[in-house]
């Protein structure tokens, strides 16, 4: 029998630092009213391509009905309007608002603060070596 020690085992502790990172990263942003899936919806439009919620899903990876029920949250907020596309009707197209570049912002500045705490223990190397892989395991996960 192999004698794995799931603790030792990259998966877990990724797991394990990933679940603890993304907790204190909710928390940080909660004071918007937001989540961290609503973080991630207002990254993907923020480069500014005209975007509707199927295409949305589709790059996200998500179900329809989920970008339907952030964007909903999102729209109250004041951080997207929703046009229809006057080249089919049935299509929504999301845009980020000035209030939602804002939002965005703060999140940025909650998850940069967040990177300086978790990192505080590694030197400048550690900290480049880090991004770096972790850059590699995102594209090899289709993530960016």
């Amino acid at each position: 029998m192999n004698d794995v020690k799931l603790p030792e085992t990259l998966a877990f502790r990724l797991g394990t630092v990933g679940a603890v990172v993304a907790d204190r990263f909710a928390e940080r942003i909660a004071a918007h009213d937001l989540k961290p899936k609503h973080a991630g919806l207002l990254t993907a439009l923020s480069a500014g391509e005209v975007a509707s919620q199927q295409d949305l899903a589709a790059r996200l990876g998500v179900a329809p009905s989920l970008v339907v029920a952030l964007a909903d949250h999102l729209e109250g907020l004041g951080a997207i309007e929703r046009v229809r596309d006057p080249r089919d009707r049935r299509r929504q197209v999301l845009t980020l608002t000035g209030h939602g570049r804002e939002l965005l912002q703060a999140c940025g500045e909650a998850a940069r603060s967040l990177d300086e705490e978790i990192t505080a223990g590694l030197s400048a190397a550690q900290r480049k070596a880090l991004q770096a892989a972790l850059g590699v395991l995102a594209a090899e996960a289709g993530r960016r």
